[in-house]
């Protein structure tokens, strides 16, 4: 199962690439496919993991396919092949 996963902003240079397809055999939903890619690239883990929640929602907007997964199934939202997964940095400040 081919997957495209784009990184904007801050996520680029982490990751290293503003584009990657992946071949995610094994990857079923969005929250298996995060932690492929923090196995992968442990040099994104600190800034898309929250470190006190162990999640990447406080961090980033994540997009299945041009929809936000808050208004799918969240991290549990299942992957196809074909789908393009947009990693969008969130800046918090006050």
């Amino acid at each position: 199962m081919a997957i495209t996963v784009k990184f904007v902003g801050a996520f680029r240079h982490f990751s290293g690439a503003g584009e990657l397809v992946l071949d995610c055999e094994g990857c079923v939903s969005i929250g298996e496919l995060v932690n492929k890619l923090v196995k992968e690239m442990p040099e994104i883990k600190r800034s898309l993991i929250d470190q006190q929640l162990e999640d990447p929602r406080p961090n980033a907007l994540i997009l299945v396919n041009g929809k936000e997964i808050g208004v799918l199934n969240r991290l549990e939202t299942k992957l196809n092949d074909g789908d393009e997964i947009v990693f969008v940095p969130v800046v918090h400040g006050g």
